[in-house]
């Protein structure tokens, strides 16, 4: 039986935090729709005290971004863009069109067509996070989407360059500095000055997640997200510092980011809780993580690997770092988590910066019917039928006569007759019944 030595916050506040935001969203998605640029402006200068004449970033500001960093700078990014853009290559060599006779003169396929626009949010009020830039615009430029848009807000009241920089090497055809929630609302809804997009992606906070949430329908989206969460799976292999430090490591993303250690050793579980006091004195960005660890982190002692993998699988966690005597385990018997990081080697920040597997993943336990964004989120799988003979139409066309007789609909049982009668020559009455060849 498995036992909490910490617990996080009680549902009920998370929810009513919840409510707030949908509210808050609600009704400046309304007034976007409504005022368009206008209210735009509004909102950024409320938001990120940022105004512009035009919020598209001109080619001479993107050089003057890329002017700022160092060469190393430049290779860094690069190079991890190129990570990604490999394995976004191989998953999107994968997918393959298909067509196949599956009766004879009946004709069956479908192709994998790319949306043609899509609107990459990048996150970069707290931190600037560039590496959002390559997992959304590399990966729909690999799909073959032929307009990719990014929206990023200013950082420190202006631009980051590594955010321009990024978002400019990752190949974006357009590159706005505006945040929040009019960032996804001018992409989603379009404005007078920007044009609307077919589909959203990339993670922000919870308003950001809100309003994506509230446009999914009008706009497709990756996914449905919150704030970052991780799970580390560990036994008495590891020490608690190592553990500690993967912990914080995502707890520093905001301070209501989920970080939670399952293991079946509480020696571990005890070693790793001191740890994490020790390590908020020192670490940097602490101020977040703490109130994020105190808020929302727990520590969980299991009995079993077995029972781990039923706890891990009930929490369904974003990340998932797993650090056990036999990590494949877990990859052979966990079905619910955003991304598996096995082994003591790997990490999360590995995935979340440079590795080439995509960071934008589901959260919320949106792991249970999701995986995270891929090439395969921006095409849509399109079917398609062609029957090549008469003998065929007239088959299919009697089997749907007597099934749309079935159910009522005259209509299209029509749609089947009119080719029985013209293909196969048999005279059908009206709004009738084909019946079987004898």
């Amino acid at each position: 039986m498995a036992r909490w030595l910490k617990q996080g916050a009680e549902a009920s506040s998370i929810a009513e935090n919840d409510r707030k935001v949908r509210e808050v969203v609600e009704t400046t998605l309304a007034d976007i729709e409504k005022r368009g640029d206008a209210a735009i402006r509004e909102l950024s200068i409320k938001f990120d005290g940022w105004d512009r004449e035009d919020y598209r970033l001109s080619q001479a500001e993107i050089d003057e971004c890329l002017g700022k960093l160092s060469k190393r700078d430049i290779a860094d990014i690069e190079f991890a863009q190129t990570q990604v853009r490999n394995f976004a290559r191989i998953q999107r060599e994968a997918l393959k069109d298909v067509e196949v006779e599956t009766l004879p003169g009946v004709i069956l396929g479908h192709k994998n067509v790319p949306v043609q626009a899509a609107g990459c949010y990048v996150p970069g009020g707290k931190y600037p996070l560039l590496a959002s830039a390559h997992m959304s615009v590399i990966t729909a430029k690999v799909a073959g989407v032929p307009r990719v848009i990014t929206c990023a807000p200013p950082y420190k009241g202006g631009l980051a360059p590594a955010i321009v920089a990024a978002q400019h090497l990752a190949g974006a055809d357009e590159i706005y500095a505006l945040g929040g929630i009019q960032a996804v609302g001018a992409m989603a809804l379009g404005t007078a000055s920007i044009a609307p997009v077919d589909m959203l992606v990339g993670p922000g906070n919870a308003f950001v997640a809100e309003a994506k949430r509230q446009l999914f329908g009008r706009v497709g989206i990756d996914l449905f997200a919150g704030p970052t969460e991780t799970l580390v799976i560990a036994d008495e292999t590891v020490d608690g510092e190592i553990c500690a430090t993967d912990l914080l490591g995502q707890a520093e993303h905001g301070p209501d980011s989920p970080a939670i250690l399952l293991t079946t050793s509480e020696k571990l579980a005890r070693d790793t809780m001191a740890e994490i006091e020790r390590l908020l004195t020192i670490l940097p960005t602490a101020e977040i993580a703490r109130k994020s660890w105190g808020m929302y982190g727990q520590v969980i002692v299991a009995d079993s690997d077995e029972e781990m993998v039923k706890i891990a699988d009930e929490i369904a966690s974003e990340h998932v770092q797993v650090m056990t005597r036999d990590p494949d385990y877990f990859l052979a018997n966990m079905t619910n988590y955003g991304a598996l990081f096995l082994g003591a080697r790997t990490n999360v920040a590995y995935g979340d910066k440079v590795i080439g597997t995509n960071h934008t993943l589901p959260t919320k336990k949106a792991a249970r019917y999701t995986g995270g964004l891929w090439v395969g989120k921006f095409l849509k799988t399109c079917t398609y039928q062609k029957v090549l003979t008469d003998e065929a139409s007239a088959l299919v066309g009697r089997y749907c006569s007597r099934l749309c007789d079935l159910e009522g609909f005259s209509g299209h049982g029509e749609q089947a007759n009119i080719r029985v009668r013209r293909y196969g020559g048999d005279n059908v009455p009206y709004a009738g019944r084909a019946e079987e060849l004898a």
